[in-house]
């Protein structure tokens, strides 16, 4: 509200002083803020321009640099390696455990958070001091396509989102006209970690992966992070094994090494066991439809996608 708006309101419809004083404060502590709500279906009062971001999980940080406004990132977690230049950033600490006085020092007008990632706490403990905390909740490829608008949105970069998502949804539809008339569908089993043996549960952004490129994933089930025995995955008989490390610490011989000494295993039988990169995996990022485009292309090896399509990546991947 401008000083002539307020000898209008003065002068026409004779508020008292004091009551007018508390109304313009109130107007200017939210001029330059808007409400949006964000994927955990929280309202929530963000600057109109956001100058100052902390990412609290690197899969956000990577959106934020895919929508070229990498240059507003004041802060972000470990492992944030996507792109090149987040490497740079300054770190505030893991994402399971943010060091929040890290973040209150780098004046952030807002942050960025994961629901499946941060701690609720430290959310809580944000917004109690000043920081407007924008949650993102990306569990299958709608999820992402969703976040990425909503950042968008919040950034001033919807064109490009739009043209990210659109690139998302073509590559997508290549791969569920092909799937709808693939009759057979390999059973799978994706080694999130090693020791123990872990896999991905039903509703996990991995078991999502698995089932839309027309697999069967043999972790379903209500455990979001199933631990297995050998005898439990000798027993199960999986045609197709996915091999990653989210920890780390393990080459990719160590990983089928693990592997190679159980040939009553219908997989290591047929050679059907593949050392595939965690992170386009374990990422809810637009990247992730070159993760389920590598899924396809592994549990149906006799059949081709449409290339014009599937190999055009520009946006949908730093």
């Amino acid at each position: 509200m401008t000083q002539d708006d307020g000898k209008f309101m003065k002068r026409h419809f004779k508020i008292p002083a004091p009551l007018l004083a508390f109304l313009l404060l109130c107007l200017s502590a939210t001029a330059g803020a808007r409400q949006l709500t964000d994927q955990a279906g929280r309202v929530v009062k963000i600057p109109d321009h956001p100058e100052r971001i902390v990412s609290l999980i690197p899969s956000i940080t990577e959106m934020v640099f895919l929508l070229d406004k990498g240059d507003i990132i004041v802060g972000t977690p470990d492992y944030s390696n996507r792109p090149d230049a987040a490497k740079r950033v300054p770190v505030i600490g893991s994402y399971a455990r943010p060091d929040l006085e890290r973040i209150m020092a780098l004046s952030p007008d807002l942050c960025l958070a994961s629901q499946d990632g941060n701690p609720l706490y430290v959310v809580r403990r944000l917004e109690q001091l000043g920081v407007p905390v924008f949650i993102l909740a990306p569990r299958d490829i709608e999820g992402i396509e969703q976040a990425i608008l909503l950042l968008g949105q919040l950034l001033g970069a919807k064109g490009r989102a739009g043209r990210i998502v659109s690139c998302m949804k073509t590559r997508c539809a290549v791969i569920d006209n092909v799937v709808a008339r693939t009759h057979h569908r390999p059973k799978v089993f994706f080694q999130v970690d090693v020791s123990p043996i872990i896999s991905a549960g039903t509703g996990t952004f991995i078991d999502t992966l698995i089932t839309r490129a027309g697999g069967v994933n043999l972790a379903a089930g209500p455990q979001a992070y199933p631990r297995y025995s050998w005898e439990d995955i000798i027993a199960m008989r999986p045609e197709v094994v996915l091999l990653s490390s989210m920890a780390g610490g393990y080459n990719r011989k160590d990983l089928l090494s693990f592997w190679l000494k159980w040939p009553q295993i219908p997989a290591v039988k047929n050679r059907h066991v593949y050392v595939v990169d965690a992170d386009l995996f374990d990422r809810p990022v637009p990247r992730s439809v070159e993760g389920l485009e590598m899924l396809f292309r592994l549990l149906h090896p006799g059949i081709s996608l449409d290339r014009s399509v599937s190999s055009n990546k520009p946006l949908c991947g730093p």
